[in-house]
C-alpha cells in the first residue's frame, strides 16, 4: 500500500485511529512488561541491603553491650 503524503499514511484510509491505538496499547504493554520485573528486582535488592545493614548494626550493638559489662 502506497500513500501520497504523511496525512494519508496516518489516516490509513480511515483506519488510522484503530491501527495507531493498537500500536500505542501494544507499546505501553511491552514497556510495562519489561519495566515491572526490573523495578521489582531493584526493590527486593534494596530491601535486602537494608535488612543486612540492620542485622549488622544489631549484631554490633549486641557485641558492644556484652563486652562493656
Amino acid at each position: 500500500m502506497q500513500f501520497d503524503n504523511l496525512a494519508d499514511f496516518l489516516q490509513m484510509s480511515g483506519h488510522g485511529v484503530y491501527v495507531w491505538s493498537a500500536y500505542i496499547i501494544v507499546t505501553i504493554t511491552i514497556v510495562y512488561l519489561v519495566w515491572s520485573p526490573l523495578a521489582r528486582k531493584r526493590r527486593i535488592i534494596t530491601e535486602q541491603q537494608r535488612r543486612l545493614r540492620r542485622e549488622e548494626y544489631e549484631a554490633q550493638q549486641k557485641a558492644g553491650s556484652s563486652t562493656s559489662i
